[in-house]
C-alpha cells in the first residue's frame, strides 16, 4: 500500500490510511525526504485518522521519520490520532513526546504555517 502524498503550497501531507509494514514505513520515509529536498519543503503534515492502531513499532518509526524530515529542513505534525488510539498509546507507555500534534490537517497546517512565518 503506497502513502499518498499531497503538495499544499510549502507543505506536503501525507495520509496513512491503514497500518504499514516495515518496509512501507521505509519507503514513507524516503518518500517524504526525497520531496521535501526536491520543493523545499519547510512542512510535513502526517495524517494518521484512518489508523485505529498506533503501536510501538508505528510510533517509533513517526519519530524518526519526523527526525529524519527535521535533518532535511522540514518541521513535522502528526495529526488525527483518534481518542480511542491515544488511550491505547497511554495506556502501553507510547507518546509522540518531541513530536508536534494536533487534532485534525487544518490545526496541523496552522502550527506550520505559524512556524513557518516566524523562520
Amino acid at each position: 500500500m503506497s502513502v499518498p502524498i499531497l503538495k499544499q503550497g510549502p507543505f506536503l501531507i501525507a495520509t496513512i490510511q491503514a497500518a504499514l509494514s516495515d518496509a512501507e514505513l521505509q519507503a514513507l520515509q524516503d518518500e517524504l525526504s526525497e520531496r521535501v529536498g526536491r520543493h523545499r519543503t519547510r512542512g510535513v503534515v502526517i495524517d494518521v485518522g484512518a489508523m485505529d492502531v498506533l503501536d510501538s513499532f508505528a510510533t517509533r518509526s513517526l519519530r524518526v521519520i519526523a527526525d529524519v524530515l527535521h535533518l532535511r529542513g522540514a518541521k513535522t505534525v502528526i495529526v488525527g490520532v483518534q481518542p480511542g488510539v491515544a488511550f491505547a498509546m497511554v495506556r502501553m507507555g507510547l507518546n509522540l513526546q518531541g513530536l508536534s500534534t494536533s487534532l485534525d490537517l487544518e490545526g496541523g497546517l496552522a502550527l506550520l504555517s505559524n512556524g513557518h512565518r516566524s523562520s
